[in-house]
């Protein structure tokens, strides 16, 4: 049964064990991915969510009201099957973290960029054994290879779930050094949200938000909360 029926065609919904995990049952029938695999999941707290997403949907199903279960689709029919080259595509963010570029000027943003950034670096040197450093400008200096390989190694041990996550923290920050500090729990979503458009806020201070910009923002920091939460819910997949 495709779980992607254009129509709601169930009355009861509910969560069940499965093999390796946990699973949504539509009167009673596992949903599977848009690719026909069981759409399994690692923790309880994942499927309740799906659960909840199903049973909000009414006459249609709407798969963009369904973000969990999107990115549960994603870690299975893609993420799974392509996890090393996913896996690489992110730990290049390493040699070119955003921590690492810094403004010139003016001086009160430099300041502020070491102020906010600077302290994340050095937590990346006692928790992860991984020291970047910054650079002036925008144009490219590599890092230590000892320190891009240790990221490397870091974000290949992720499960497909954790990798999915992952992916869209990096991607929506730029930094593989605050997406990790949200993973291990140094940062919050929000907190690390902030630090990553420090240079917008930076912006928005001298010449005020755009709304319609604003509004685009808001809706990626809610999609950034979600994938730290997903991370989180995921508890100890292997």
């Amino acid at each position: 049964m495709s779980g992607w029926a254009a129509k709601r065609f169930w009355k009861e919904t509910s969560v069940g064990e499965a093999d390796g995990g946990f699973q949504v049952l539509l009167d009673g029938r596992a949903v599977k991915t848009p690719a026909k695999s069981p759409l399994i999941v690692p923790s309880r707290a994942l499927a309740d969510a799906m659960a909840t997403e199903w049973d909000a949907q009414e006459d249609a199903v709407n798969p963009n009201t369904m973000p969990v279960t999107r990115m549960s689709n994603s870690a299975i029919d893609k993420v799974s099957v392509q996890h090393a080259a996913v896996a690489d595509m992110l730990a290049a963010y390493g040699d070119s973290d955003l921590l690492c570029y810094r403004a010139t000027d003016p001086r009160e943003l430099v300041e502020r960029q070491a102020e906010k950034w600077d302290p994340i670096l050095d937590w990346a040197v006692d928790s992860l054994n991984v020291r970047l450093k910054p650079v002036a400008g925008v144009m490219h200096q590599a890092q230590d290879a000892h320190s891009v390989r240790k990221l490397t190694d870091l974000v290949h041990s992720f499960a497909p779930f954790q990798l999915t996550a992952f992916h869209d923290l990096v991607s929506m920050s730029g930094s593989l050094i605050l997406s990790f500090a949200i993973t291990q729990r140094r940062l919050d979503a929000d907190a690390a949200w902030q630090l990553s458009r420090l240079d917008e806020l930076w912006q928005e201070e001298l010449w005020g938000k755009d709304e319609e910009a604003q509004e685009m923002v808001e809706r990626k920091g809610k999609d950034f909360a979600l994938a730290a939460w997903f991370f989180a819910a995921i508890g100890d997949e292997t």
